[in-house]
């Protein structure tokens, strides 16, 4: 599932090709997304030109001058630069053609993504949305005085979008092994010196997401066509009963967390 890192990914692939660019045509060949395309939806955007990009969370926001283009790729959804003349494939929902012939097209075999016009960036999957990873604002100190009444499990706590956004199950994993702290430890059971340490390693995890585009698991690809690599550097997801990466002398264990495993070391996490 696109995540922060795929989303992000995405933007800076499509952004050098959109930017300044008016809208030509759009072709919907299916509305049947999580939400339907509404009609009408075509004619808010042809003629506009796209001022900038954006991304909230895992949401991606192209903004036009009389308002936004808010897109959100679910569970299987890409966004792809093709040339004119390039023949759609099934499961490509919708073509963005602008003025220089270039298509911006939207391909999601599950359908559970979706296209939204704003006119102002109030809305139903942005208005409760925590902070922003790479945010001043969110540091140790914050998530601290946030887990301090939570007595859920902190992965389940650094997953909740309303505390922060962006921490999918693969990078809660990874974040979680490079600070020390187990999955399943009560969030308000967690010192601040510790919480600053989750903070950074979020932040360096995300941060190294970006940088090789994304993780590659099923079907993501970014605004380029190509696939991520971060799956080539995790170091506990999807490596339950393997050794550990850092000691080599304990194997990983895996157990389930609200249906998401969750991987971790019993001697380098605690």
């Amino acid at each position: 599932m696109p995540e922060l890192p795929e989303v992000e990914t995405t933007r800076r692939g499509i952004e050098p090709h959109v930017i300044g660019h008016k809208v030509a045509s759009v072709i919907v060949r299916d509305r049947r997304l999580r939400w339907a395309i509404p009609p009408g939806f075509e004619q808010q955007l042809v003629g506009g030109t796209i001022a900038g990009t954006r991304r909230r969370a895992k949401y991606l926001l192209m903004d036009f001058d009389s308002g936004c283009l808010l897109v959100h790729l679910g569970m299987s959804g890409s966004l792809r630069m093709v040339a004119p003349g390039d023949q759609p494939r099934k499961h490509d929902h919708v073509d963005i053609e602008f003025g220089n012939g270039l298509i911006l097209r939207y391909h999601d075999p599950r359908r559970f993504g979706s296209m939204h016009w704003l006119s102002s960036d109030s809305h139903v999957l942005l208005d409760h949305l925590g902070l922003e990873p790479f945010s001043d604002d969110f540091d140790g100190e914050y998530l601290y005085q946030q887990a301090r009444r939570r007595t859920s499990a902190v992965k389940l706590f650094i997953m909740d979008a309303k505390i922060v956004v962006g921490v999918g199950n693969i990078y809660a994993n990874e974040a979680l092994f490079i600070a020390g702290i187990r999955p399943d430890r009560r969030a308000n059971r967690v010192s601040k010196a510790r919480y600053e340490a989750l903070a950074t390693a979020i932040k360096d995890v995300l941060a190294t997401a970006i940088d090789v585009g994304g993780t590659t698991l099923r079907d993501f690809v970014g605004g380029d066509g190509k696939a991520g690599y971060f799956a080539q550097s995790l170091q506990v997801y999807g490596r339950g009963g393997e050794s550990c990466y850092r000691c080599k002398a304990q194997r990983l264990k895996e157990i389930r967390q609200s249906n998401r495993a969750s991987v971790f070391c019993l001697t380098c996490q605690r």
